[in-house]
């Protein structure tokens, strides 16, 4: 695929993403335009971690009562600021790369950041997802290499776990099934293989349910490989995030085969022949010349022949047959207004997204030069839509 401009992001400007504030949510601050918001959830985990740490600083620091939980906290902190890092890295090389960034959001599985539209190109999505785990294992590294220089006690122990967990995050993201970032590697390059992003998709989606599937069987056999007997929380902890991991790969692979429908619906191909009548003409009449002309929609036009009206199908079928003969025929259209009227040969994504901009029951179909080529009816597109699952 070519690329409209060889450097990364060009002189493009980045469409900035309106912030969009989640209710419930708190803003601590914001990176690279971004804000970045933390979910109640958060607190949640934070002193989970707190109690799960307590007994391990108490270990190292003997005495500290009741301040032993606040350096719990302060640890929860630390490490949310290691996955802050993570997904602000996801952002930077987004903007970058000329993709809008919505909000970053820390919950209780971590943090997501927000790219607004799908990569162009497979380079790009490689790119923004690799460079989070490879952030994480940068801290791993770093965090490592200090470990060598701090005494034992709490801030020993601080600095191991921040570079094991960052390790294990790292680690665990580059793993390749979706909703993970290694899952997005994965489709970056079955996409760039195969010149599909939907089938990069499926693709990444169905090895993010392996994924999903292991993680969930990983307690119960565990004990087998590694000789260790999992306790309740690891089997929590594993439901959680196989459950998490199957939804994602889920709404990955339903999205994907979606998008792999849209090129069958062609607006020209769907549209429905279209007689233009005068909008005085009595509606009986309009009937009986579409019936003669096998015309299966009906425009009222000026006496110019400028359209300025669509007949509505509900209403003209609603409408009894001995009343037609004396009501005109813009009695029961719609006015042509802005979104009404589309390029005939709109097909795809941007036919979905304009009927989804603008939503009605019918559409004026019109040729480049502006003459009318037909209507297009919303539940013909609906029907070709199933026909194609």
């Amino acid at each position: 695929m070519a690329d409209p401009d060889p450097r990364p992001g060009g002189d493009k400007p980045v469409e900035e993403a309106p912030s969009s504030r989640v209710p419930g949510t708190i803003k601590v601050g914001s990176i690279a335009g971004s804000d970045v918001l933390v979910t109640p959830s958060w607190f949640l985990i934070a002193a989970l971690i707190a109690w799960l740490m307590a007994p391990q600083i108490e270990a190292v620091e003997p005495g500290l009562g009741w301040l032993t939980y606040v350096a719990g906290f302060a640890f929860a902190i630390v490490l949310y600021g290691a996955v802050l890092l993570h997904e602000a890295a996801h952002a930077i090389v987004a903007k970058r790369l000329g993709y809008p960034v919505g909000v970053i959001m820390l919950h209780f599985l971590g943090g997501a950041t927000a790219v607004e539209k799908e990569a162009r190109r497979p380079r790009d999505e490689f790119w923004i997802a690799v460079v989070g785990p490879l952030v994480s294992l940068a801290v791993a590294a770093a965090g490592f290499g200090v470990s060598f220089l701090t005494p034992d006690g709490l801030i020993g122990l601080i600095v191991a776990g921040l570079w094991v967990t960052n390790l294990f995050v790292g680690v665990l993201n580059l793993v390749p099934g979706l909703p993970l970032d290694g899952g997005r590697v994965l489709k970056a390059g079955v996409w760039g293989v195969s010149g599909n992003i939907n089938r990069g998709s499926i693709v990444a989606g169905w090895a993010g349910r392996v994924v999903a599937i292991i993680v969930l069987l990983w307690p119960f056999i565990q004990g087998q490989i590694i000789g260790v007997q999992p306790d309740l929380t690891r089997y929590v902890v594993a439901v959680i995030i196989g459950i998490f991991l199957w939804s994602g790969a889920s709404a990955a692979i339903n999205s994907a085969k979606v998008r792999l429908r849209l090129p069958l619906l062609v607006a020209r191909d769907l549209a429905r022949r279209t007689l233009a009548v005068p909008a005085d003409l009595p509606l009986a009449e309009a009937v009986r010349r579409a019936q003669e002309a096998e015309a299966g929609s009906i425009v009222t036009v000026t006496s110019g022949g400028e359209p300025i009206g669509l007949v509505h199908e509900g209403a003209l079928l609603a409408t009894p047959e001995d009343r037609r003969p004396w009501m005109a025929t813009s009695t029961v259209t719609r006015r042509l207004e802005d979104g009404l009227t589309l390029p005939a040969d709109i097909d795809g994504e941007a036919l979905i997204q304009a009927i989804s901009k603008t939503p009605a029951p019918e559409y004026l179909l019109v040729e480049p030069d502006g003459s009318i080529y037909g209507v297009l009816v919303t539940s013909d597109v609906d029907a070709a839509f199933r026909a194609g699952a």
